[in-house]
């Protein structure tokens, strides 16, 4: 084996570790190296390498050769908690020669850290010995700094077979359902080590997603990682941080109505009626149009391995092809469901389960089929309601590449009318995305969380499903999809179908006439002025589109989008070329930038945070902003660059303690800018303790927004991420409208300004309350602001603030809901 080269990863100046004022270098207890004192801010890879541990003051890099190689920056830096460092590189990145690897400020150490000496370190130096080291005091980025021999072979370089593992507690909101297990296998096939999950007894393949999946690991499951081979315990420290840290859940979208259809059981159904559960909201009239899966004639005994590898290989291209074509033609969701099925079809345990029956003599078709029916089978006996949906994934796959395997085009969307229905047992993912333009469908199998309901609802698609009966229809028998009801009413009669259009139209027409008016200023009935605002979490593109719906401004910027799903945080010129666009899209309108909200249930790479067993009651909000202060400053610097007037906001303030150390940053980079007009600064009032607090925080913050969704769970003790507690955690709660009456009336004592930007602002029924408890500004998805522009149009504000006083006396959310639709039946 050819000895390695190291270069400097850092300029600066060199010493010998004798030199180091730490005995744990000194006395050479890591290994033996050489130290650098930087006049550098940056930390380069010295080699090529993978990088096998990384904190945000040190990194460890393993050579090809197995040499590993610890660059730690400063003395006792651990201590910072990562403040002044910015990492760009995770466990189980390849980096070449030169690449960066970690930032740092200079300035800030230099005060903080006991020296900035910066040890490099050959940690496995039974395996290899320094030859030559560099003899110059000072040293350039990138040039030579030491030479290393091996001892022995490969094994001994690289330390030998490894074992390692790790037990973690699984936090994700659903578990490692599709998208978290294809996320999950992929990181581990970066690693040469064989991996496996083990739970409940049960041990898969970690780089399989249908073997990560079978296992049905729950949210708060303990899971065990086990990993064999030479980066063994690379490959088990990777993983969990990806769990713990990694991957970021984004809310699912299904039916709003699946509560309420669900639980209307025991009601007795109209004459021709089927009850399903709701897949997708909205109403449709249209002619059955039946599908039944293709029933292809299986052959088991193959023509050859050869001639049956290549048809395998040949249908899995047409299948991924076809796959890559819908994906990037569609919308987030369906980019990331159609993503995990090309992740499933490179799946190693699939792929390795098909090729063995190939090589047994069985036909490609026939070990395809095989394959994926057992895993299949598997996941429809899970307990997990989630993981047994997932089911219907397998089922697309096989369908797919059957259909390329017998030359077959499936399903095409000129096959179909516009106005059909569709009826069928089960329809998949893939086909849905290609069918164009239909009415809704109807499906015997599935649930409200499959695939398929989540792709309808992001395509407007109205659905049910689990709908009993349903096969038994006619071919283009005429149909009325009522899935916010969670009914189908069937073959209606000339009286009946009339109603159902005049249902539609009725609806057609408020909606039609809320987008006519949508761009008017919001008044109720007696002239009291309502600011309609949108909530937007992307772009300038988001902004233009909620100014067309009607927005008068954007009552709250979630600037999460610029920080996750990226290895490093935004710069200050990302930053405010984006903060700007926004403004520049909004025309001078109103703008509210709340800072970034990061922690909890949204982790990113570069913000490790210390293991919490509640990540929801610990470092997030401004929190993690004050323990981060360097990423806020970066924040609000970009802010005070937008040349429209903004307000800030800030999350999760629980004292005035927090506002103020805020406030003191924002006005010592006024100062050091040059900015004359110091932006509004307010705070989320998102917590009891600040709702509590309202009119003693009134008094520093320039303007309150209630946030309501985490009011809700806090206030009522319930994670709003669990699917069990969801039908509880109601924001028409009396507890949680006391509050929000407490906010308003701290904030009127001051005059300063309250808005509401959670989710009970977008509904026009809560609307009503919010007024008539003292808010004048709502701000909401774009899609809501015609509707609830609309319904305070028909508002009077004595009759708010009667409803308002009489909701406050209720003792459950449902009560609270009767008296709203009682006072303003037009609202519901």
């Amino acid at each position: 084996m050819s000895n390695l080269t190291l270069v400097a990863p850092i300029r600066g100046w060199v010493s010998l570790l004798d030199e180091v004022p730490d005995p744990v270098f000194a006395e050479r207890i890591l290994g033996d190296g050489i130290a650098i004192d930087p006049t550098g801010a940056t930390v380069h890879a010295p080699c090529d390498a993978l990088v096998v541990s990384v904190a945000r003051h040190a990194v460890t890099l393993r050579a090809a050769n197995g040499a590993e190689i610890l660059i730690h920056v400063g003395l006792e830096t651990v201590a910072l908690h990562g403040q002044g460092f910015i990492t760009h590189v995770r466990e189980g990145n390849s980096v070449r020669t030169g690449d960066p690897l970690i930032t740092f400020d200079l300035d800030f150490l230099a005060g903080k850290a006991k020296s900035l000496i910066s040890p490099v370190v050959i940690t496995n130096g039974d395996a290899f010995s320094i030859i030559r080291r560099s003899t110059d005091r000072e040293t350039g980025l990138g040039e030579f700094l030491m030479e290393l021999k091996p001892l022995g072979g490969p094994a001994s370089a690289s330390g030998g077979s490894r074992e390692a593992s790790r037990e973690i507690v699984v936090r994700l909101a659903h578990g490692i359902h599709a998208r978290p297990a294809a996320i999950v296998s992929n990181a581990a096939k970066q690693f040469g080590a064989e991996i496996e999950f083990s739970v409940r007894e049960r041990r898969v393949n970690a780089k399989s997603i249908v073997a990560l999946m079978s296992l049905g690991i729950r949210r708060d499951e303990q899971v065990a990682i086990f990993a064999h081979g030479a980066d063994a315990q690379a490959a088990v420290d990777a993983l969990a941080d990806l769990i713990e840290n990694g991957i970021v859940e984004a809310p699912e979208t299904s039916a709003p109505s699946v509560s309420t259809a669900s639980s209307a059981g025991n009601t007795p159904l109209p004459p021709n009626t089927l009850r399903g559960v709701a897949g997708a909201p909205g109403l449709a009239i249209g002619r059955a149009v039946l599908l039944s899966a293709a029933d292809f004639d299986v052959v088991e005994k193959g023509g050859g391995i050869a001639h049956e590898t290549m048809l395998l290989n040949g249908a899995l291209a047409v299948a991924r092809a076809r796959l890559e074509s819908l994906s990037t033609a569609g919308n987030r969701q369906q980019r990331e469901i159609l993503g995990a099925h090309l992740a499933l079809l490179e799946d190693p345990e699939l792929s390795h389960a098909t090729r063995a029956a190939i090589e047994s003599g069985k036909s490609a078709a026939f070990a395809w089929r095989q394959a994926i029916r057992a895993y299949a089978q598997a996941f429809r006996v899970m307990d997990d309601a989630r993981v047994r949906e997932r089911a219907g994934d397998l089922v697309d796959l096989e369908r797919q590449v059957m259909v390329a395997l017998n030359g077959d085009a499936g399903l095409v969307a000129k096959d179909i009318p516009a106005n059909a229905i569709l009826i069928a047992d089960e329809l998949l993912p893939s086909e849905l995305v290609g069918l164009g333009k239909i009415a809704g469908f109807c499906t015997a199998q599935g649930g409200p969380t499959s695939h398929v309901a989540i792709l309808a609802a992001g395509m407007g698609v109205p659905a049910l499903v689990s709908t009993a009966g349903v096969l038994d229809i006619a071919e283009g028998t005429t149909l009325f999809l009522d899935a916010d009801a969670g009914l189908l009413h069937i073959d209606l009669d000339a009286v009946l179908l009339e109603q159902a259009r005049t249902q539609i139209a009725t609806r057609e027409r408020q909606e039609a006439s809320a987008r006519a008016h949508a761009l008017n200023d919001c008044r109720t009935a007696d002239g009291t002025r309502i600011e309609v605002f949108a909530n937007l979490g992307a772009g300038a593109d988001e902004a233009a589109a909620a100014v067309a719906s009607g927005a008068e401004g954007c009552g709250l910027l979630r600037t999460e989008f610029l920080f996750l799903d990226r290895e490093t945080p935004p710069t200050e010129d990302e930053q405010a070329q984006t903060y700007q666009a926004i403004a520049d899209a909004l025309g001078g309108r109103p703008f509210k930038i709340r800072t970034f909200d990061i922690g909890g249930d949204k982790p990113v790479p570069y913000l490790p945070l210390p293991a919490e067993e509640n990540p929801a009651l610990g470092l997030r909000g401004v929190r993690a902003g004050l323990w981060r202060s360097d990423l806020l400053k970066t924040q609000l610097a970009a802010i005070l660059r937008v040349t429209s007037p903004v307000r800030i906001m800030l999350p999760m303030i629980a004292s005035a303690a927090e506002l103020r150390a805020v406030r003191a940053m924002l006005e010592d980079l006024c100062k050091e800018r040059g900015v004359a007009a110091q932006p509004k600064l307010g705070i989320m009032v998102e917590t009891p303790a600040s709702a509590v607090l309202a009119e003693q925080l009134a008094r520093e913050a320039d303007f309150f927004s209630i946030g309501t969704n985490d009011l809700t769970q806090y206030t009522l003790a319930m994670d709003r991420t669990n699917a069990q507690l969801a039908p509880q955690i109601d924001a028409f709660h009396p507890a949680v409208l006391s509050l929000v009456a407490q906010a308003a009336k701290g904030g009127a004592a001051q005059n300063r300004s309250v808005a509401v930007c959670g989710g009970l602002a977008g509904d026009p029924l809560a609307a009503a309350l919010l007024i008539g408890l003292g808010v004048r500004e709502l701000s909401m998805p774009s899609a809501s602001i015609a509707r609830v522009k609309e319904s305070v149009r028909g508002l009077s504000l004595d009759a708010c603030r009667a409803a308002a006083q009489d909701a406050l006396q209720q003792d459950s959310a449902q009560a609270v809901r009767a008296i709203a639709a009682k006072y303003l039946p037009s609202a519901s």
